[in-house]
């Protein structure tokens, strides 16, 4: 029997198959090609991690055996991954290089003394900051920060803390009492209502600025920073002061300036330890003179300071000035 051969669809099998084989060439041709790019790609990653490390490295100081991180007035946004190659570091100092954030690889760095980022545009402390075990000053003044983590309470060895003029800062974690070796705290210019109760029970707390924020009235409790040594409570809108501010007897150097006071309470005179006071720029009720002196400027000074607190209090319980006193808050609707 003669063989009968389709020619048709012979042609057609082959024409699908060399569409096939082509379709697949055009694949292994495509992907071929996004191997390459990636390669290049990856070349060049690696390329810019190393200039960029080699920037880094010429930033870093050996200073009395201490490696220190230190840049200031270049533009770094941004910190590179590359960075924790350098975990050995045992400072940063990053001022004025408009950085955003602090990155969260910041964990790796356990060697970790100081961290001061000071006038960046920081919005934010990352949880990350806990496991910095060794730290002892976290320096985060003149950022844009509104909030400071829980986590805070891990870095066990802060003896200093400043978060000055970050302006929308208003609270702070009740876990910050945990830090036990924390002597030094700045919380001036920014929104603070009232001394937080973390604040109040810090054990070690010896330095507390909260200058320039909103406080009325100081907390009855405030004789718990039993530490405290310096107090600066400049530019508030504080009228009175508790009595329980007696009870800090090592208080040395208290600043109220700029404040609503109408008079200077005589508990005052139970700080023995003090050293240094300012009570320029309030509405006191009592003019009060000292004998003049041969420094002007020792003079100036002590218009407000330890000797004019003294003189205006002993003038202040005097039956005259006394009954003159009540009279005024009288007129005035505070005595009914």
């Amino acid at each position: 029997m003669t063989a009968v051969v389709c020619l048709g669809s012979i042609s057609n099998i082959k024409a699908l198959w060399e569409s096939r084989i082509q379709k697949h060439q055009e694949e292994l041709k495509e992907e071929s090609g996004r191997r390459g790019k990636a390669s290049v790609g990856e070349i060049s990653n690696v390329w810019e991690g190393r200039i960029q490390l080699s920037k880094l490295k010429e930033k870093v100081y050996n200073e009395d055996g201490r490696l220190i991180l230190r840049i200031e007035k270049e533009e770094w946004k941004t910190l590179p991954a590359c960075l924790v190659k350098l975990a050995q570091l045992q400072e940063w100092q990053l001022h004025r290089t408009s950085l955003t954030a602090i990155p969260t690889f910041i964990a790796n760095f356990n060697n970790l003394l100081v961290l001061d980022l000071s006038r960046n545009v920081i919005d934010k402390i990352p949880h990350e900051i806990g496991r910095l075990t060794k730290l002892r000053e976290l320096l985060l003044s003149y950022n844009r920060i509104a909030e400071v983590p829980a986590e805070i309470s891990g870095c066990e060895n802060l003896e200093r803390l400043e978060l000055a003029v970050n302006k929308d800062l208003s609270e702070l974690p009740y876990q910050l009492s945990k830090l036990t070796q924390l002597t030094h705290l700045d919380l001036s210019m920014n929104q603070f209502s009232t001394i937080p109760k973390a604040v109040l029970d810090l054990p070690a707390l010896e330095w507390l600025d909260m200058g320039s924020n909103k406080l009325k009235t100081l907390p009855q409790d405030i004789d718990k920073m039993q530490g405290l040594h310096t107090l600066w409570l400049q530019r508030n809108e504080i009228s009175q002061l508790p009595d329980s501010i007696r009870l800090l007897q090592n208080l040395s150097t208290l600043v109220l300036s700029n404040n609503r006071l109408r008079e200077i309470p005589a508990c005052l005179q139970s700080l023995e330890d003090l050293r240094f006071v300012n009570f320029r720029d309030n509405p006191l009720e009592l003019e009060v003179s000292l004998p003049p002196s041969e420094d002007e400027e020792e003079d100036e000074r002590e218009m407000f300071g330890l000797q004019f607190m003294h003189t205006y209090i002993k003038e202040s319980i005097r039956p005259t000035n006394f009954r003159r006193k009540m009279m005024a808050r009288f007129h005035d609707g505070r005595v009914l």
